[in-house]
C-alpha cells in the first residue's frame, strides 16, 4: 500500500509538477484497502507543498493497514473532511466563483480518486452515488488511482455516473477496465506503475499490450546490397468505380510501409481514377461487370497475379455482389501466400464462414465491430461488451489471425491476445482501415509472421493518428495526413 501511494504521488508530480503546489487537492476515499493509497499520496502531496485533504466519503477506516496510513496523514496535519462538509463547502465556492483575484477561488483544483479499487461490480449505494455525480460535476482535474470508481476492472462495465477520470495510474498492470468498453472511454490518459509485484505473478493467458521494444525486435535491419525484389510482392485487389479510393489508400500505405514492389488489381474503369492519384506502383485493370466492380471472368487475371505475390490484400472497396463473392472464394481457396481479408472481402464471406476452414495459407481478418457483428450474428453492442473474448474465440475456430478494429483494438491468433493502446478518435473515418490493411499486406511481404504484421501495422497506424492529431487536430485530420506521417515515423523501427 505504501508503495503503491508512493509510486502514484510520484507519477502524479511527474505530470503535473509545480502546478501541483498550492492547488486544492481532494482525495476522496472509500473505507477499503484502495483508500490507504490514497492516505498515502494525501500525505505525501501535502509535504510537497500541495493543499491536499482527505475527503471521507463514507465511514472512516477500520482496516488496519489504510487506517495506519490515515493515522500517519493526520499526524501531518492532511486536513481531514466528510464528504457533507466537502459539499457545503463547494456550496460555498460556487456561491462565490464570481469573486475575482480572490486566493480560495482561483487556485487550480485536482481531485484524486481512491473511492473503489478492483473489487467494484454492480451499482454504487447511497451515499456513494451522489459522491461520484459531485465529482464528475466539479470541473477539477480528475486522477483516479488504479482504476475509475464505478468501473468493473474485470469486464468493462460501468456504473450509472462512474467517475470520468482525466489520467488513471493503473497499478502494477493494466486491467480489462482500461482497455474494455464502456469503461476505457472513462479512463483519460493512463500510466502503469510498477510496485514490485513478480512477473511470476502474473496469469500468462492474460492479454499482452503491444509495446514499442517488441514491434522494433520485428523489423530486420535492411542488406546494403538489396533490391526491390527483396522486400517482397504485395497484391492488392481492391476498388471499384464508385470506392477506387479504398485501394489508392491501401496501395499508398503499402509503399510507405517499405514493400518492394506493389501492383493493384482493380476493375478498368477504376484504372483512371486511381492511376491519377498513383505513380509507383504496378497497375492490373481487369473485367468488371456492369456494377462497375470486380467481374468473375477476371479469375483467370487474378490466379495468374497470385503466383507472383508474396502477400495479397483482398477486399478494401471491391463491393459485394455475386462476381465480387466468386472472386473473394477463389483467392481464399487458392492462395499460397498470406491474405488479409478486408472491408467488402469481409462481408462477401459473412454467409459462408466455412471456408476460412478451406484455406492453405495464412489469413488476416481486420473487421471493425459491426462487421464482426454479422460474421457471428451477434449485435455490435455484444461485440463491444466483450471484444477480446469474441475475437479470441473466433480466432482459434476458424485458424485465423484477427484484427478486431476499435479503441484499444484486439489482435490475437486465436491463442495469444495483444491489445493495442496507441491512436486516438481523429482515426474513427473511412478509409483508415485500408491503410491499416495495405501496411499489413506490406509487412508480411517483407517476411514477418502474419501475426507480428498485424500487430507491428496495428501499433505503428495508431502512432500515425497520434502524431498526426497532434500536427492538426483530433476533428480536422484525413487519412492522407496518416500517411504522410507513415514514412517518417518507420525511421523508428530502423
Amino acid at each position: 500500500m505504501l508503495r503503491a501511494g508512493t509510486a502514484c504521488f510520484e507519477k502524479i508530480v511527474d505530470k503535473y509538477g509545480e502546478e501541483l503546489k498550492n492547488a486544492e487537492i481532494s482525495v476522496f476515499c472509500g473505507n477499503g484497502k484502495n483508500a490507504g493509497d490514497g492516505f498515502v499520496i494525501a500525505r505525501l502531496l501535502w509535504n510537497f507543498g500541495a493543499d491536499a485533504s482527505i475527503i471521507l466519503c463514507d465511514k472512516a477506516p477500520s482496516i488496519a493497514e489504510p487506517l495506519a496510513y490515515f493515522e500517519q496523514a493526520k499526524k501531518s496535519r492532511v486536513k481531514i473532511e466528510n464528504f457533507t462538509e466537502y459539499k457545503q463547502r463547494m456550496a460555498e465556492y460556487r456561491k462565490n466563483s464570481n469573486i475575482v483575484n480572490h486566493n480560495n477561488f482561483t487556485k487550480r483544483r485536482f481531485i484524486i480518486d481512491c473511492i473503489f479499487g478492483i473489487g467494484f461490480h454492480g451499482e454504487a449505494r447511497k451515499p456513494f452515488d451522489e459522491v461520484f455525480k459531485t465529482i464528475n460535476e466539479s470541473g477539477a482535474t480528475v486522477i483516479s488511482i488504479d482504476t475509475p470508481s464505478g468501473t468493473n476492472a474485470t469486464t468493462g462495465e460501468v456504473c450509472e455516473n462512474a467517475i470520468n477520470a482525466d489520467f488513471t495510474i493503473a497499478i502494477s498492470t493494466l486491467k480489462y477496465a482500461h482497455i474494455q468498453p464502456p469503461a476505457n472511454a472513462l479512463c483519460g490518459e493512463l500510466s502503469v506503475v510498477d510496485i514490485g509485484i513478480p512477473e511470476d505473478c502474473y496469469d500468462k493467458g492474460y492479454p499482452e499490450t503491444i509495446e514499442e521494444p517488441d514491434i522494433k525486435k520485428c523489423f530486420i535491419k535492411r542488406d546494403m546490397n538489396s533490391n526491390k525484389g527483396s522486400f517482397g510482392h504485395q497484391l492488392n485487389i481492391c476498388s471499384s468505380y464508385k470506392m477506387f479510393g479504398a485501394g489508392v489508400i491501401a496501395t499508398k500505405a503499402a509503399l510507405r510501409s517499405g514493400a518492394g514492389l506493389v501492383k493493384l488489381m482493380l476493375p478498368k474503369s477504376a484504372y483512371p481514377l486511381a492511376a491519377a492519384h498513383l505513380i509507383q506502383p504496378l497497375f492490373e485493370p481487369v473485367e468488371e461487370n456492369k456494377e462497375k466492380t470486380f467481374s468473375k471472368t477476371a479469375v483467370k487475371d487474378v490466379n495468374t497475379q497470385m503466383s507472383w505475390a508474396n502477400s495479397i490484400v483482398l477486399g478494401c472497396g471491391i463491393g459485394v455482389n455475386e462476381d465480387t463473392k466468386e472472386i473473394c472464394e477463389f483467392v481464399l481457396k487458392n492462395s499460397e501466400v498470406p491474405v488479409i481479408l478486408d472491408a467488402d472481402g469481409i462481408n462477401c464471406i459473412n454467409r459462408r464462414i466455412s471456408i476460412l476452414k478451406e484455406v492453405k495459407a495464412p489469413i488476416v481478418l481486420t473487421p471493425h465491430p459491426l462487421e464482426m457483428a454479422r460474421l457471428i450474428s451477434k449485435s455490435t453492442a455484444e461485440i463491444q461488451e466483450n471484444r477480446i473474448k469474441t475475437a479470441k474465440e473466433f480466432a482459434k475456430e476458424n485458424g485465423i489471425i484477427l484484427v478486431l478494429k476499435g479503441a484499444n483494438t484486439v489482435v490475437t491468433d486465436g491463442e495469444k491476445v495483444f491489445v493495442n493502446l496507441t491512436g486516438n478518435p481523429s482515426m474513427a473515418m473511412g478509409g483508415t482501415g485500408d491503410m491499416l490493411s495495405g501496411m499489413i499486406g506490406a509487412f508480411v511481404a517483407q517476411n514477418m509472421s502474419a501475426l507480428d504484421a498485424a500487430k507491428c501495422a496495428v501499433y505503428i497506424h495508431g502512432l500515425c493518428g497520434d502524431y498526426a492529431a497532434e500536427k492538426l487536430s483530433q476533428r480536422g485530420i484525413l487519412v492522407c495526413d496518416m500517411i504522410e506521417q507513415l514514412g517518417a515515423l518507420m525511421s523508428i523501427f530502423e
